[in-house]
């Protein structure tokens, strides 16, 4: 049985624009959206949005997205 993703995680921060995924850079240099698929990789990504919020001065807001649409095959 193959599972698909049924919900997204994504930590986000808000400014006078609106809001916005964060990210983190890789040791390669890389940028890593930190959003996850299931709430445990959620949970390993929390320590690195806590420590950008302190960095920014930023509420760091985890949310959860359900629906799932596909919008085009590639």
């Amino acid at each position: 049985m193959k599972l698909k993703i049924e919900e997204m995680f994504a930590f986000v921060a808000e400014d006078e624009t609106g809001e916005g995924v964060i990210g983190m850079t890789m040791p390669d240099g890389m940028w890593m959206p930190l959003v996850g698929a299931d709430m445990a990789r959620a949970e390993s990504l929390k320590k690195h949005a806590k420590e950008i919020g302190r960095v920014s001065g930023k509420k760091i807001t985890l949310l959860k997205f359900t629906t799932r649409e596909t919008i085009e095959e590639l």
